[in-house]
């Protein structure tokens, strides 16, 4: 097979055929997935029936992997992170069981690990249960989205550092939703609010649910240019929404783009298995 890679947006996104991530991908082939990842933020591969082994050989082709928050309040990190509405023994949990209520800050547009010191490179969710309707996810291009800044805008905010912090994201959900312990495992980091892709050198906003207050900026406005960044980021002409079928494996770039999960009908089971590729430093 020859990989091909189609342009799904008129700012990016793409889709890339003609590989079997079930076996080991040669380096030439790798090679122009990782071009199409610098270009096109976000990767769609169709029809991928992959075991979590296999998902975390391909993953590992980008860099060492992150042992994740578990999504559920308190449960250990691990490689594979599994989101699912589905309980120990295969049954639907309720949308009110806490567990659900956490996973609804992921309908936030946010990045991956934004709330590290050193944030993550790349996501890679594999669809193993999807909804017949609804539960997308939706990108939206912080590299679009600064592009299309006046000049005098971009230069207004170099420089400027952004404090994350996953607890200021969930008690936006509830105040009540972490523990004391939960907020001591994960503090408050800076983040530049201007990043670059190493690969190409081209600029992007770096902005989403977890930032919470600008450095050196009284808080409130600080909060203001934060959620006007977020609005403009998220504009419709920004955004990719993916329509998930079974063993789709979708790849961003947390490093440049946002990202949300959609709503779907919670009587439907839905299983994603999560990958993150590590940073590679500390961006402030």
């Amino acid at each position: 097979m020859t990989v091909a890679v189609k342009s799904l947006t008129g700012h990016f996104a793409a889709e890339v055929s003609g590989v079997d991530l079930r076996k080991p991908v040669s380096d030439a082939d790798f090679q122009v997935i990782q071009n199409a990842f610098d270009e096109h933020s976000i990767l769609v591969f169709r029809d991928q029936d992959i075991t979590d082994a296999q998902q975390v050989a391909f993953s590992e082709r980008f860099g060492a992997l992150e042992t994740t928050v578990n999504s559920n309040p308190g449960g250990a990190g691990t490689v594979v992170t599994i989101l699912s509405n589905l309980d120990d023994s295969g049954a639907v949990i309720p949308p009110e069981d806490r567990r659900m209520v956490f996973n609804t800050g992921n309908q936030m547009w946010h990045t991956d690990s934004s709330f590290k010191e050193v944030p993550a490179t790349a996501s890679l969710l594999s669809g193993r249960q999807v909804p017949p309707e609804g539960g997308e996810t939706e990108f939206a291009s912080m590299r679009a989205a600064y592009d299309a800044l006046p000049e005098a805008r971009k230069e207004a905010l170099e420089g400027l550092v952004c404090v994350h912090d996953f607890a200021y994201s969930r008690a936006l959900i509830d105040p009540n939703l972490l523990r004391e312990r939960d907020k001591k495992e994960v503090p408050p980091v800076k983040q530049a609010m201007i990043r670059s892709n190493p690969a190409t050198g081209r600029k992007n906003l770096f902005v989403g649910a977890h930032a919470s207050y600008v450095l050196n900026m009284e808080l409130e406005e600080g909060r203001a240019l934060i959620r006007d960044l977020n609005r403009h980021v998220t504009r419709d002409e920004f955004v990719y929404r993916h329509q998930w079928r079974r063993h789709d494996l979708v790849m961003w770039d947390n490093r440049c783009a946002l990202h949300r999960g959609r709503p779907w009908d919670p009587s439907y089971p839905r299983v994603m298995h999560r990958t993150t590729v590590a940073g590679i430093g500390a961006t402030a």
